[in-house]
């Protein structure tokens, strides 16, 4: 189900998967089967989302970001993938941000540029995450 208040440009939307109202989701982006976007969030072009992720509402995905399978983002998780930050900068380096299979990221949670977090790792509600998580740890 797409919203009809959402704008998807994306071809690439897996079966079964939820878009809800005012999403924008812009045309190179993957989202795999069986996910649930909420409302208000952005998703960029070089995004890939695995299946049966939860994006939770107010989320934006930048470019770069890697949501692995059986993932749950909680509301307004912000995501980075820009170190030093310009406006009109073209000389931008911009970092991938990976979440692997099962991980949790809780509500307001700032995930920052070239982090990876690992399979099963939830992260509590507020965090900045600086540095890479380990698999199978509650980091709060």
């Amino acid at each position: 189900m797409i919203h009809p208040l959402s704008d998807i440009q994306s071809q690439k939307i897996g079966k079964d998967t939820n878009i809800w109202q005012f999403c924008v989701v812009l045309p190179g982006a993957q989202i795999g089967d069986n996910c649930n976007i909420c409302s208000h969030c952005f998703i960029e072009n070089d995004v890939k989302i695995g299946n049966n992720v939860t994006v939770k509402c107010g989320v934006q995905l930048w470019d770069g970001v890697r949501i692995e399978d059986n993932v749950f983002i909680g509301p307004n998780v912000t995501f980075c993938n820009d170190r030093y930050p310009k406006s009109k900068n073209k000389n931008a380096k911009l970092e991938q941000v990976i979440v692997k299979k099962g991980a949790s990221i809780g509500a307001n949670a700032t995930i920052l540029p070239g982090v990876t977090i690992g399979e099963n790792a939830m992260i509590a509600a507020g965090k900045v995450v600086t540095k890479d998580v380990e698999p199978n740890i509650i980091y709060k």
